[in-house]
């Protein structure tokens, strides 16, 4: 069992009216509230809540998204104070942010914080053991076995995240550079990923030094449209990022993950790409991260008054 840091603001024996769900991400933050018997009321989102954004910008969208869900489902922000709340965020585990959340004052009776890695594999999994590969702009492997947590990857481009869509675009740039001088044969494929940013190479370097992983990882569409058409380096791009993923699939599965789930946006084209041995591993999620954290918050508020305080951090080994 991780530490974790507690702060009590409400009586924690009393017993949550709602239940809401929060997905934090570098794109957006979304959020879904249910009554105690888990009937749907309301959804909503707000902006970016990834932890790398601020703390405190984190906890801005937590609350405008479960306010705007609140005021779906015909209730007033101040039921907020009635709900216990589970919240995956990315980036949670950036040095000090754990603890800057726990120290960030909220409008709910209970919260638990968890990687957004965490609530999509319980998502996909009901809460049972298994595992996910998200495959977005960004790449990350989770599996949670027998109370044993395991994460591969996911560390941040460009140091990490093999396999994702921002690593697509950054080979596509580099092959189009060699392209134009020379050190590669140039092919439609790439002469298009010079005229979109270059359109030479001076236009293209001064694109790639201010470009971030999801102006990178914008190119991966156009990338595998080419590689599927047969464009031998898209191929090759694609190739690589499959190898990548294979490992990241092996890996799980070496930790004891019964099932594995590939999500995000990039999984349903990725997928054509993988070996028939790698195939037989994966299962379809039952179900999505906001509902992975849902189950959070009910877990939490099942904990008996000496476990539970306001709000708490959910580790790897929870």
């Amino acid at each position: 069992m991780s530490q974790s840091k507690q702060m009590s603001k409400h009586n924690s024996s009393e017993r949550a009216q709602f239940y809401i769900g929060v997905d934090g991400g570098g794109t957006s933050c979304r959020a879904r509230i249910e009554d105690a018997a888990g009937h749907l009321l309301g959804e909503g989102a707000a902006g970016p809540a990834a932890t790398r954004l601020g703390t405190d910008r984190s906890m801005q969208a937590v609350r405008a998204a479960s306010e705007a869900a609140a005021i779906d489902a015909g209730l007033p922000p101040a039921a907020l104070a009635q709900a216990s709340v589970g919240v995956g965020l990315a980036g949670i585990d950036r040095k000090g942010a754990r603890e800057a959340l726990l120290n960030i004052s909220n409008p709910f009776l209970r919260v638990v914080y968890a990687s957004d890695a965490t609530i999509a594999c319980l998502g996909a999994h009901r809460g049972q053991d298994g595992a996910i590969v998200v495959l977005g702009t960004g790449s990350v492997g989770f599996a949670r076995v027998k109370g044993r947590d395991l994460r591969v990857g996911g560390y941040g481009f460009p140091i990490s995240d093999e396999g994702s869509g921002a690593e697509l675009g950054l080979q596509a740039v580099r092959l189009a550079l060699r392209a134009h001088d020379g050190r590669a044969t140039g092919t439609p494929f790439l002469f298009e990923v010079m005229r979109r940013l270059g359109p030479d190479a001076p236009g293209l370097v001064a694109w790639a030094e201010r470009a971030t992983a999801t102006e990178y990882a914008s190119l991966a569409p156009i990338i595998l449209s080419y590689a599927e058409a047969g464009d031998p380096f898209a191929q090759q791009i694609v190739t690589e990022a499959v190898r990548h993923v294979d490992v990241l699939i092996r890996a799980l599965v070496e930790f004891g993950a019964p099932r594995i789930s590939l999500l995000g946006g990039l999984a349903p084209r990725l997928v054509r790409w993988l070996s028939p041995e790698i195939l037989r591993f994966l299962s379809p999620p039952e179900a999505d991260a906001v509902a992975g954290a849902l189950l959070l918050a009910r877990r939490e508020d099942a904990l008996p008054p000496s476990r539970s305080g306001n709000a708490r951090v959910r580790g790897h080994a929870d």
